[in-house]
């Protein structure tokens, strides 16, 4: 098979959460545990930090490959979902996974992944693990895919845990209340190795102190702390609370490597150039301005909205697009109504129609018009916004990918 022919075969598979929703949801660590020890424990060959959380996830992980990256070390950076290419998914100081090594890996091991019935993601984290040993890295940042108790990549022991925060989103696996969900994150918490959490509530605060004092973790609560605000070129308002998870996990991570104020100004500054995060209140268009973001659950839309409002237009635009399993009635509440609208489904088996968008958001008083494809109306914003317009393109990670 050649790296198409892979890739389709990786994704066409077996289910895949982001694909099929429910159905790659697997309740269980034994098939990744199987894949680790057939591949000799990879995961045990090098350094690494755990981030778990519902959002800032990915910003967070980038920040810290990126600063370690100044500071002179081999990075690997493991993070999910991509936005055009299987291999965002997989790096090393910013450059990705090579196509000949994922299909040379698939090639020798297919029949492995065959018998055990493998899924997509403990596929792709075992590929991630065995490059990383491979390859010899200093340190490895692993972004938990969702949840993290019962998260594939829950079989590392790492330098540190992090943990961003806590809102309500994929519920349907994770659980329903702040606590529920939290004590699924928590799952990352190892005995004896120290947590940073990026931010809590009291009801969430509680179950961490409670799952970190069975494991003896030393925790660090990152909101609590008083910090210079470093300038970063991830410019999004979520990213001043991200910034102080990653300063503290710095401080902690300073008793393993020699990280100078020097490398943690620059990291902040080349987070994009040393990582190539794309989609956190990303600029890709001026007159009219144009904003695109993957926020796409209550937590991460309430601040991005409010970050909007700040802004200065006359006329907002916003192209929106969300997954058919979304719950409309938490998140269309946010948007601004004196917004017009293009409605679309992002192109993947569970996006949302988009008439069945439009319907359901004119009762939340969101009028607007339904297109044939994200950039259809992408395209039809670009045209009716003027210059001094504003156009936000969002509500899912795939539209953002459709338009990057």
């Amino acid at each position: 098979m050649n790296y198409q022919e892979t890739t389709e075969w990786l994704f066409d598979q077996l289910p895949m959460f982001q694909q099929q929703g429910a159905s790659a949801y697997k309740k269980d660590l034994s098939n990744t545990i199987a894949l680790v020890n057939h591949l000799n424990n990879p995961e045990n060959k090098f350094k690494s930090i755990h981030v778990a959380g519902t959002n800032g996830k990915g910003s967070t992980s980038s920040m810290l490959a990126s600063i370690l990256q100044e500071a002179g070390y081999k990075v690997g950076l493991y993070t999910s979902p991509h936005l055009k290419d299987f291999r965002e998914r997989i790096k090393i100081n910013g450059k990705e996974i090579s196509q000949d090594y994922v299909v040379q890996f698939v090639k020798k091991h297919k029949s492995f992944f065959e018998q055990n019935e493998l899924s997509f993601f403990e596929m792709t984290v075992g590929l991630a693990f065995q490059y990383f040993a491979d390859e010899n890295v200093d340190i490895a940042i692993i972004e938990v895919g969702m949840g993290g108790r019962l998260d594939a990549t829950n079989v590392i022991t790492p330098l540190v845990s992090v943990i961003t925060n806590i809102g309500l989103d994929h519920t349907q696996f994770l659980g329903n209340t702040l606590e529920l969900i939290a004590a699924e994150k928590a799952g990352i918490i190892k005995p004896n190795i120290p947590v940073v959490i990026g931010e809590y509530v009291p009801a969430t605060k509680n179950v961490f102190i409670e799952i970190a004092n069975k494991n003896d973790a030393l925790t660090y609560y990152a909101q609590e702390r008083e910090i210079q605000d470093l300038p970063c070129d991830l410019l999004g308002d979520y990213q001043i609370q991200n910034k102080k998870t990653v300063l503290q996990t710095i401080e902690i991570l300073n008793n393993h490597f020699t990280i100078s104020e020097q490398a943690v100004k620059d990291g902040l500054l080349n987070v994009v150039k040393n990582t190539s995060l794309l989609g956190r209140w990303q600029q890709i268009g001026k007159n009219p301005t144009v904003i695109c973001d993957t926020a796409h659950n209550t937590h991460g839309l309430e601040i991005v909205m409010k970050q909007i409002q700040k802004q200065k237009f006359n006329q907002l635009h916003i192209v929106l697009g969300v997954v058919n399993d979304k719950d409309l009635g938490s998140i269309l509440p946010l948007f601004p109504k004196k917004a017009f609208f293009y409605f679309c489904k992002p192109n993947i088996s569970r996006g949302l129609e988009a008439t069945s968008l439009k319907q359901t958001a004119e009762s939340y008083g969101l009028i607007g018009v339904v297109c044939n494809s994200v950039s259809e109306a992408y395209i039809l914003a670009r045209m009716e916004a003027k210059e001094d317009d504003f156009i936000y393109v969002g509500g899912s990670t795939f539209v953002v990918a459709e338009i990057n």
